[in-house]
């Protein structure tokens, strides 16, 4: 069984009380998504605040040539698909799974409802979006000035997270595929790059598509 977080602890929704919290649950509508299947794709009409329960979620963005680059790799009690809620256009990106997972989705009406009776998770989803604003500037910077090697160091440190038991950072389980459209170069050429930072004591490749980070300090200052 995977495991699930719960509206509590959601950031968005952490400072509501019990009572607030169970009034939302009742409103949201939990969807399971396979590996590989699409929440939405851009150009769709937003319908939905995402809220992960489980697993994790890539959203990209295809050029007319068929290729994939990657703007963000959310997991559970991260939300997206806000902004098409804000102003009604259509989705400005393709949101996939990339492992079994579930989300919690309130519909647009509830959602605008639910913000004007609480400013507070008003001003949070401003925030939110504020960081993903800087995200995407400086994800714009990275593909304008930092080569490939560079890039690849960044992507890792910023998904891999240290495991509840301890050990080694992790990244989640990503295909070759993914991870390349994220550093936004070629399989082949992700491929080769993998192989070195192996073969420097960098990180670890292991099952599943999961790195594993060995050497923080000095992954880091490849970043140049």
């Amino acid at each position: 069984m995977i495991e699930t977080v719960t509206l509590g602890n959601v950031s968005l929704f952490a400072e509501l009380p019990p009572d607030q919290l169970a009034a939302l649950q009742e409103r949201v509508r939990v969807r399971r998504y396979g590996r590989g299947d699409v929440v939405f794709y851009a150009g769709d009409p937003g319908l939905s605040l995402c809220i992960i329960r489980a697993g994790h979620f890539k959203l990209t963005v295809s050029t007319a040539e068929g290729h994939e680059m990657g703007i963000d790799l959310l997991g559970p009690g991260e939300v997206f698909g806000e902004l098409a809620l804000f102003d009604g256009a259509p989705r400005s990106a393709d949101a996939i799974a990339t492992e079994p997972g579930e989300l919690m989705l309130l519909d647009r009406d509830e959602f605008i409802h639910f913000l004007l009776e609480r400013p507070s998770v008003a001003v949070h989803l401003l925030t939110i979006l504020a960081q993903r604003l800087r995200r995407d500037a400086r994800l714009l910077e990275d593909v304008a000035f930092l080569d490939v090697p560079a890039r690849l160091a960044r992507t890792i440190l910023r998904f891999a997270v240290t495991p509840p038991t301890g050990g080694q950072p992790t990244t989640p389980r990503l295909t070759q595929t993914d991870l390349a459209g994220l550093v936004g170069t070629t399989r082949e050429t992700l491929n080769k790059w993998l192989g070195v930072f192996e073969d420097q004591g960098l990180i670890r490749r292991l099952d599943k598509g999961r790195v594993s980070v060995l050497d923080s300090d000095r992954l880091r200052q490849r970043i140049v």
